[in-house]
């Protein structure tokens, strides 16, 4: 493709626990290093058991999320999925509920994202702790 597409990926290590990680001096990076000027940046997670949000961290929201999806998808023994740990099956729903990507303007090489907003990795699965992240700018 020409110019106006540029993509790259990032290597992320969440750990063996439930993680919200911060992605927006990454992307960041990324925009600066190809000199993004107006687009659109996506952010994608290519993995069945992860998703990519959009909040704030730092004062709390990041745990609420993962206690609201605790609440909401338990970790036990209900899930039809079952290989890995227990409630694995769980890990395999987030998806459905924190999409595995997220789309946000570009403009003047910087994500015109709002004062407290950040782009995270939402990850559950306590499997598999590295993970891909796709980042893609379109002019």
């Amino acid at each position: 493709m020409g110019s106006a597409f540029h993509t790259t990926t990032l290597r992320v290590t969440t750990g063996r626990r439930e993680t919200v990680r911060d992605l927006s001096s990454e992307c960041a990076a990324f925009l600066h290093e190809i000199g993004a000027r107006d687009g659109l940046l996506n952010v994608f997670v290519p993995h069945a058991t992860a998703g990519v949000a959009i909040i704030e961290t730092g004062a709390g929201s990041d745990d609420d999320l993962l206690d609201a999806l605790g609440d909401l998808l338990p970790r036990d023994d209900r899930w039809r999925h079952q290989h890995g740990s227990t409630g694995h099956g769980r890990d395999h729903v987030l998806p459905g509920l924190v999409a595995p990507h997220a789309t946000v303007p570009v403009i003047a090489g910087s994500a015109a994202l709002g004062t407290w907003q950040s782009i995270v990795l939402v990850d559950t699965n306590r499997d598999n702790p590295d993970r891909t992240v796709r980042l893609t700018f379109l002019a």
